[in-house]
């Protein structure tokens, strides 16, 4: 089974196109909605958490990420302990994952491929890519953030230009119409 990972600065439409590809019965994995996951289910990964950044940074049992959000993008230090402590937990959510499905090839998303120098655990790389401007538009849309937080964020993860040439696909998301038959495209290939 082929391990094909999906890249992609914020905004730049992970997301869509990740489900693009679940639509065409792909098996998905998505590290972001894992880690949301088990920050609100995993015991352990909670207590963690709370003894690194304080019990107040749960509202009710659920994690206040806006509030972890601004504690770690201001601060590399604090963005690393945060890391260390959610990276292995989804590593191996992700794990489980690979032992449930087996097919052709399974796509996992994860944001941080070339961060967290884990590029060589993959078969196959897509990144996805989008207009600044449009990135910026989109994370402000989506999490109701100031332009200078998507600005705080997006200079947090590497710049494109460093890893386009380590990437097997691109993907220009520009605009929705495309974006399909580019998945189809890339589906095909993988497929065979």
């Amino acid at each position: 089974m082929k391990i094909v990972g999906l890249t992609g600065g914020i905004g730049s439409g992970k997301s869509t196109v990740l489900n693009l590809f679940k639509s065409h019965g792909v098996k998905t994995f998505s590290a972001d909605l894992s880690a949301k996951k088990l920050v609100n289910s995993d015991k352990i990964l909670i207590n963690t958490i709370k003894d690194s950044f304080g019990n107040n940074i749960y509202k009710n049992n659920i994690l206040d990420s806006k509030k972890l959000s601004s504690i770690v993008f201001d601060n590399p230090a604090k963005l690393k302990i945060l890391n260390s402590i959610i990276h292995p937990a989804v590593a191996s959510d992700f794990k489980y994952f690979l032992e449930m499905n087996n097919d052709h090839y399974i796509i996992k998303e994860a944001a941080i491929i070339f961060e967290t120098k884990s590029e060589n655990n993959y078969n196959k790389i897509i990144l996805v890519r989008a207009p600044l401007e449009t990135r910026i538009e989109r994370v402000m849309n989506r999490d109701k953030v100031s332009k200078k937080e998507v600005m705080q964020r997006i200079d947090n993860q590497l710049d494109e230009s460093s890893i386009i040439d380590k990437c097997d696909y691109i993907i220009d998301n520009y605009n929705e119409e495309d974006l399909n038959e580019k998945v189809l495209g890339i589906h095909q290939e993988l497929s065979v």
